[in-house]
This record gives structure tokens, sequence and C-alpha cells, in this order.
């Protein structure tokens, strides 16, 4: 796989799993334990993992070139998402667990109601931690469109992705396409943007004058 490929599947991988997780969950009438469960959540989790790889992508992409401003902007903004990712991992595995675990929807409740009485696992896990994977995709997207790097539609797009999502989970197709329009383009703009660091300090380095020598020296 080339490089190309592989940045353009980093960006693509997320939003469309997202989607296929949507979808799955539409033809799951009683979301309960079974097929459509697990297959669902192995793609969510799957876009999950790859939104990571999306945000690493943003920071190296907002951070290069820049000072240490926009440097520690960008790293804070992946550190939130990360830490968003994870919560979100979390929630998505403790699902697949009690779908393993139980018969049927009632039985997935009491479990549910189980590990959401423990003292913080529910803002760490099922609202605040999650969200974060979204404020961080958010912030680092809008860094990206202040730097003239990206389209100032882009963030507005993501935003908007992932507010039809946060309506009802039955517009998480939508949401995930969203996601897509706003982010699968941007391989080729971030290979065409700018060069990495370490192309840039080569670029900074001097020439070496060259060598005057006088008439005749090397006779």
């Amino acid at each position: 796989m080339t490089n190309a490929t592989r940045q353009w599947a980093s960006y693509t991988v997320g939003p469309l799993c997202m989607t296929l997780y949507g979808v799955i969950r539409l033809t799951d009438a009683d979301h309960g334990p079974g097929l459509s469960w697990s297959l669902g959540h192995l793609a969510l989790l799957v876009s999950v993992s790859a939104f990571v790889t999306v945000m690493w992508r943003l920071r190296r992409w907002a951070g290069a070139g820049r000072g240490p401003v926009a440097r520690r902007f960008a790293g804070t903004a992946t550190v939130v998402g990360v830490l968003g990712a994870a919560a979100a991992a979390a929630q998505t595995v403790i699902d697949l667990v009690i779908g393993f675990l139980c018969a049927d929807r009632g039985a997935m409740d009491v479990l549910f109601e189980e590990v959401r009485s423990h003292p913080g696992v529910t803002p760490a896990v099922y609202t605040v931690g999650p969200s974060l994977l979204y404020v961080g995709l958010v912030l680092l997207t809008a860094q990206l469109a202040a730097m003239r790097r990206i389209e100032v539609w882009r963030p507005l797009v993501v935003v908007a992705g992932i507010a039809v999502a946060a309506v009802s989970l039955d517009l998480l197709p939508l949401g995930g396409l969203l996601l897509l329009l706003a982010l699968a383009p941007l391989d080729r703009r971030q290979r065409l943007s700018i060069p990495d660091a370490g192309r840039e300090r080569r670029h900074e380095l001097p020439h070496a004058a060259p060598e005057h020598r006088p008439a005749g020296a090397d006779r």
C-alpha cells in the first residue's frame, strides 16, 4: 500500500465505518444481542480508532512550519480528541461484551444499569468522555481553516455531522456522510499543501559558498 493510499484511507475509514454502524443499527429493530449488534459495534470501534489517525495527521499538518503556539494548540486539541476516542472505545467494548453475555434486551438493560451505577462511569464513558473526540476534531479542523490550509466550510460540515448524530442515533448514517464530505478530500490537500518539517529544515539550510581558488592552483 502506497503512502498516498494509506493517507486517503485514514481520512475515509472513520466516516465510512460510522455510516456503516448507523445503517446496521437501523436494521436492528430491537437493538438487542445478536449479529447486527456485534457487527455494528465492531464497525463503530474501527471508526473510533480511525479518527485517532485522522487527528494525528491533522495535528502534524497544523503544526508544520508554524510557531510553538500553533503546535501547542494542535497538540492540546489532539490530546483532547484522543481521550474522547479512548472513552468512546471503552463504551463500545462494554456494549460488545454485554451483547455477548446477554440473551435479550431486558438482560442487557440490567447489566447496563449495573455498569452505570459505578461512580464516574456515566460521565467518563457515556456522556462527557466520548464527546471529547468530536471537540478535538472540530478544534483541529477549525485551526486549519483559520490558517487557510483548508476551506472554511469544512469545519462547519464537521460540526453539522456531529450535531445531526447528536440529535438522534437514527441519523448516524447522515452524520457519517457529512464527516466523509468534510474529511475525505483532505488527503490530497495535505500532500499538496505544505512540506513536512524535515523537508522545510533542509530547505532552510544555507548553501555553502563556492570555494575560490587562485588561478593555476589545480595545475
